[in-house]
């Protein structure tokens, strides 16, 4: 009479691990690409384009079934609005200088 296997000499031959078996875990999704930098605390900058034209786009992201979504709160900036934003960045530095 053949002898059984038991379950560890039925797994496959392969290289993998136990660490590897099961459901992949889900990994935390970021908004991060060649165009978006990270500011912290799941705020991020980002260039995009909608419609043909191109804003800087300031925005909180939160999660969502392991995933950083976009949330309501943030900034889109067309570039005009860029623009004379990166004109007073000087004079906010000085004001900020002075009161804090």
């Amino acid at each position: 009479m053949p002898k059984k296997k038991s379950k560890k000499e039925e797994s496959s031959d392969s290289d993998s691990g136990p660490e590897d078996r099961g459901p992949a875990k889900k990994q935390k999704k970021s908004p991060e690409d060649e165009n978006s930098w990270d500011l912290g605390k799941n705020r991020y900058v980002k260039l995009t384009e909608f419609k043909g034209k191109w804003y800087v786009n300031i925005r909180e992201f939160y999660e969502s079934d392991g995933e950083l979504k976009p949330g309501k709160k943030g900034i889109m900036l067309t570039m005009e609005q860029w623009q004379k934003f990166k004109g007073i960045v000087g004079e906010l530095d000085e004001a900020i200088k002075k009161n804090v």
